[in-house]
């Protein structure tokens, strides 16, 4: 792994660490930044770190198994790489690489449909590859791109459903932050779109990307419409009223995410850690929970697990440990977080993620 001198990164956050110093400031704004006065971004982590674990002592383990099962298949550990776009904004090798990662790692790679680089050579990599959606537009587009996501080789399909709009990402409006010229949304019907390059006085060039391609009024309606076409796995991500959790079971998900976007929608909402139990309670056994949003390592990973989820994604992180090193990096990482979920694990008496599920949690302040 080729990553600036220094120490080797032994946890997450040196990656964060080290991708600032390698990063344009306005890039590593956008990457590390959230909506308004970044109230959730700053609630996601707080949350999580009051959230106390009461191990299990005298269990008999001695070295936890890692493996478990999302949507009918087996990886080697209870997380995936959140979907994030533009990933060629901080590595020149973008999607593949991390996808390649994931990969290696067996982990599922969730590719967002922002992405830049086109989904089949995202699939050629190998990867276990989940292919995220915001709602077009014209609804016979969304029927093209299910075809096409779908002859690529993609294992599940995750509809975003907490981003009518995009939220108002003031550090980006203070840097006037466009894409540069050579970057693009290659799963977007036709290719190009030059609004994310562009500048409007008040609005992102993001944000008007996004008017201009998405609908902004998706309802459950159209998402049942879509369950009943698609043949891959349903996955409904944004979730944080138990409501919204059993609607979208109802519609046919066959898992939900519970995220508030890592701070970056409405702000002010609560954390996605605070959320998760009420959210479990809900659904049930009648489809998979995952958590998204502040996950920063294994132990976070643990707590999803003890709070009822099945497990967890990881977003800022993967992209850190990407403009770090590209590819050997993200490997690093996702190796990390294995070794700290593993340790984890046996500290809390626990032989595999599904007995962490029975594990109890308690506020810690």
């Amino acid at each position: 792994m080729e990553i600036t001198p220094g120490p080797a990164p032994v946890c997450l956050a040196d990656f964060a660490a080290l991708a600032r110093t390698v990063l344009p400031p306005h890039v590593w704004d956008y990457l590390d930044g959230g909506s308004g006065a970044e109230v959730t971004l700053g609630a996601n982590r707080s949350a999580l770190d009051r959230v106390g674990v009461l191990p299990r002592v005298l269990t008999g383990v001695t070295t936890p198994r890692l493996r478990t099962r999302l949507l009918g298949r087996e990886y080697a550990m209870p997380v995936g790489v959140a979907p994030m776009a533009y990933q060629r904004l901080v590595h020149p090798d973008g999607e593949p690489a991390l996808a390649a990662a994931a990969r290696a790692a067996d982990v599922p790679y969730l590719a967002s449909i922002l992405g830049s680089t086109p989904i089949e050579q995202v699939t050629a990599t190998g990867a276990e590859v989940w292919f995220q959606l915001y709602w077009l537009r014209d609804r016979s587009l969304v029927a093209d791109l299910l075809a096409r996501v779908r002859a690529a080789g993609c294992r599940a399909l995750v509809v975003t459903v907490d981003v009518p709009v995009l939220g108002r990402r003031l550090r980006d409006l203070r840097n006037t932050f466009r894409l540069p010229p050579e970057l693009v949304p290659a799963n977007l019907p036709g290719g190009r779109d030059d609004l994310a390059h562009g500048g409007t006085p008040g609005v992102t060039p993001m944000s008007a990307q996004h008017d201009a391609a998405f609908a902004p009024a998706l309802s459950w309606a159209d998402l049942r419409w879509l369950g009943e076409r698609c043949d891959l796995p349903l996955v409904v991500k944004g979730i944080l009223d138990p409501a919204d959790a059993v609607r979208a079971v109802e519609v046919g998900a066959q898992a939900v995410v519970v995220s508030n976007h890592g701070g970056r929608q409405l702000d002010g909402v609560p954390a996605s850690a605070t959320m998760l139990p009420e959210v479990v309670a809900a659904v049930g056994d009648r489809c998979e929970v995952l958590l998204d949003s502040g996950i920063r390592g294994g132990v976070d990973v643990l707590r999803a697990l003890a709070m009822g989820a099945d497990g967890v994604l990881v977003g800022r992180p993967m992209l850190w440990a990407l403009a770090v090193g590209g590819q050997p990096a993200a490997s690093t990482a996702l190796a990390l977080l294995a070794d700290e979920l593993r340790d984890a694990l046996a500290l809390a008496g626990c032989a595999d993620p599904a007995t962490a599920r029975g594990l109890r949690t308690v506020p810690v302040s």
